[in-house]
């Protein structure tokens, strides 16, 4: 049995230099010396496992062995001792089980269905429209961060769930304050509390007048106010934060691949698995984690009940063994069964939004701008960093041709 054991102080280290879209050095290491699934010791000597091989990390987020619950879950860089971690808030649903999570994602699966989000095509189009009219207008030269890629998604999920126009702005701030890994504790908790406090006034305007959207919607079923706050919350965070990177860092990404680029400005037949193969090269939900809920034989290992395993999305999503030359980008791969949206009774509600999203957005922004570049140096592109929940871009500046 290899006895190789991750020593990294955290999951998700700094990337190398140079290198902003691959895994950390170590994670990548960590595989290929200790195999598929390794030892990790998270704070306060407590056993536990990393897991970075693609059919493990599927395999756990498919066994019911395994739980999601928030309250079972052991911190990977924080020693809680003995005290006892409260459960996931009402609605909170990605951190929950069994009926408790069908309850909740049942009330939403109706939402966000293939065919709804193929209808939504034409008013994410008018959207994307509208910001690189505005981007063009005021060019050449702009931060694709908050001139594309945050407001598209945002404007897109607001009008989902029936936030007001004047109020988006404001709840992405918000939002971003507490996800972007970069405050302090104090700073964090203000932005949370400040999110939730909006959140619970859009809650009970749609009670008193509910609207034909997402939230007003759910103010018809059996859900109270703070179940709708739970969900409202992860839908708004989830809808904004992922999609938002996946636009950013994918258009450094392809700005920093330009065949690429090329290639799918030029060939629209190629989109699909363009979307594909980004979601899987960037990966920007890099780890989740799992507890066993009894001993389970796990890749030549055992996984003692009360176990929390770390899942990397990101190393799995790289694995050789289930993508040839995984640190390739490549639009001719077929990359459809990547784990960017998870896998599983947990995988993400919002992954045909998404790719809709993402979809339209990347091909409105080449075909309007086919000279895009970036207007500094690819070094100087600054990074979300590893400590947020989401990777990413913060800014991207770029130029193009008047």
């Amino acid at each position: 049995m290899n006895d190789y054991t991750y020593t990294a102080s955290t999951p998700s280290p700094p990337r190398a230099a140079g290198c902003p879209f691959d895994p950390a050095a170590e994670l990548l290491e960590a595989r290929e010396q200790g195999g598929p699934i390794i030892p990790y010791e998270f704070p306060g000597g407590k056993p536990g496992w990393l897991i970075t091989g693609y059919d493990l990390v599927r395999s756990v987020l498919a066994d019911v062995r395994f739980s999601a619950r928030k309250d079972l879950l052991r911190h990977p860089t924080i020693d809680y001792g003995d005290v006892e971690i409260p459960p996931a808030s009402p609605g909170e649903f990605l951190f929950m089980d069994g009926a408790q999570h069908r309850r909740y994602r049942k009330a939403l699966m109706g939402k966000f269905t293939v065919r709804r989000m193929r209808l939504l095509t034409e008013r994410v189009e008018q959207i994307t429209a509208d910001h690189l009219d505005a981007m063009e207008k005021a060019g050449p030269g702009a931060d694709l961060v908050p001139a594309f890629a945050k407001p598209i998604p945002a404007t897109v999920i607001s009008e989902i769930l029936g936030v007001p126009e004047g109020e988006r702005a404001t709840f992405q701030d918000q939002v971003d304050s507490f996800l972007n890994g970069e405050g302090d504790e104090e700073s964090l908790i203000l932005g949370y509390a400040a999110t939730m406090e909006h959140i619970a006034e859009l809650v009970a305007a749609k009670r008193a007048h509910p609207t034909d959207d997402v939230l007003g919607d759910l103010t018809s079923t059996d859900l109270d106010d703070e179940e709708l706050k739970g969900m409202a919350l992860l839908l708004l965070a989830a809808g904004l934060d992922t999609t938002t990177n996946m636009l950013g860092l994918g258009s450094f990404a392809l700005l920093r691949h330009p065949e690429q680029l090329a290639e799918l400005r030029d060939d629209p037949s190629i989109t699909d698995r363009a979307i594909e193969e980004l979601l899987r090269y960037l990966t920007v939900a890099m780890t989740f984690m799992r507890t066993a809920l009894e001993d389970v034989e796990l890749g030549g290992r055992t996984i003692k009940a009360g176990s929390t395993v770390i899942l990397s999305y990101s190393t799995a999503n790289r694995d050789p063994e289930r993508f040839a030359d995984p640190h390739v980008l490549d639009f001719h791969r077929e990359a459809s069964g990547h784990v960017a949206f998870g896998y599983g009774i947990h995988q993400c509600l919002g992954s045909q939004l998404a790719r809709v999203e993402m979809r339209v957005a990347f091909r409105a922004l080449l075909d309007r701008f086919p000279a895009l570049r970036l207007a500094v140096p690819p070094e100087q592109v600054t990074l979300r960093p590893e400590t947020a929940d989401i990777y990413g871009v913060k800014s991207l500046p770029v130029t193009w041709d008047a």
